[in-house]
């Protein structure tokens, strides 16, 4: 897929006429209807006496990263993003650092930044509305550096979390043409396809500021944000404007330490913590190892051997150490006019 033709020139100038300000839409052209929320955006524009909006699809060789760069350097005021998971990652990725908003137009089958976010996910033109009059919050932006087993290294951005061992096996197992089908759900088939293998591996980790640990695990993550899909809250009390990331260390043994991981998340975090009485049956229980939970400025981890690697959601490959770290307050989001912040 080649960039879609901009409205202006093929060399658009950096500002629209007479000083106009413009936005530039980044959309993934296999998750949206292209030509209906083109149209949406320019109304938008047009409303907000702005200029006519730029506008540029993701290709295969350029996951929207590159894009958006052009976007920034074509002088964008406001990049609307529309896709999955791995398109706001690649986004928010070129936009760390620059100042200019971000609005996230839900998509695609995870959404789960907008999730996080708390983001209405059926009101497109809301959202849309939210680039050019909308609200603006600074969130963190969380970094990978992944060392590669032939000696090479790649950073990269999460924006919601990423990880190293089985959480990854399971992204890498899933069919992608059933999650194009059924969404999020298909996570379900590549955990089936990944947990009958699943072996514990040895990791040296520390977290800055505290000792150095070694233990086995089937997964350490590393997160900017808390809930996953189906509602389902990993991390309660995460924020997205912390400055800290926060680390789950996974390590059930046996079946029944699976059970308890599934209890944790599921049912302790998801549920009982939601009120006052859970919070207390909670307070009184025996705490059990099969799930770790730490914070801080960064993590390092380290294996032996390649494990596979995540970031929100994408697979990256097989990496032996990754060094993660946040950027506080890097990335700037467009929200609705009045939208709760209080519980980001």
């Amino acid at each position: 897929m080649t960039k879609a033709p901009s409205p202006d020139s093929s060399k658009p100038s950096p500002r629209g006429q007479g000083g106009a300000a413009r936005a530039a839409l980044v959309y993934n052209p296999t998750k949206v209807d292209a030509a209906t929320l083109r149209a949406a955006v320019e109304k938008a524009s047009a409303r907000a006496g702005w200029a006519e909006p730029l506008f540029y699809e993701t290709r295969v060789e350029d996951l929207g990263d590159g894009v958006t760069r052009e976007a920034l350097d074509a002088g964008a005021d406001a990049v609307l993003v529309a896709g999955g998971d791995g398109t706001v990652r690649a986004v928010s990725e070129a936009m760390s650092g620059s100042g200019v908003p971000l609005a996230i137009v839900p998509s695609g089958t995870g959404n789960l930044l907008a999730r996080n976010l708390r983001l209405p996910l059926v009101n497109r033109d809301a959202m849309i509305a939210a680039a050019f009059d909308g609200d603006r919050v600074a969130m963190d932006v969380g970094f990978a550096e992944m060392a590669r087993p032939d000696g090479s290294s790649e950073e990269r951005a999460f924006v919601v979390m990423g990880g190293m061992g089985l959480d990854a096996a399971m992204i890498a197992n899933t069919n992608p043409a059933l999650k194009k089908q059924v969404g999020w759900v298909a996570y379900v088939d590549g955990a089936a396809r990944s947990l009958p293998n699943a072996k514990p591996f040895r990791v040296m980790y520390q977290l800055p500021g505290h000792r150095l640990h070694t233990t086995r695990v089937q997964s350490v993550l590393f997160a900017n944000c808390g809930k996953l899909p189906a509602g389902l809250d990993l991390i309660p009390e995460a924020s997205i404007s912390d400055g800290a990331l926060d680390v789950v260390i996974f390590q059930p043994k046996g079946p029944l330490g699976w059970v308890l991981v599934w209890r944790r998340v599921a049912w302790d975090n998801s549920v009982l913590r939601r009120f006052r009485a859970g919070r207390q049956v909670l307070s009184l229980r025996t705490k059990d190892s099969s799930v770790r939970y730490q914070r801080g400025a960064g993590i390092e981890v380290a294996a032996s051997e390649g494990k596979p690697v995540q970031l929100d959601g994408d697979e990256f490959g097989l990496a032996v150490r990754v060094r993660a770290r946040v950027e506080p307050g890097a990335l700037l989001v467009a929200l609705p006019k009045g939208h709760d912040v209080s519980r980001l």
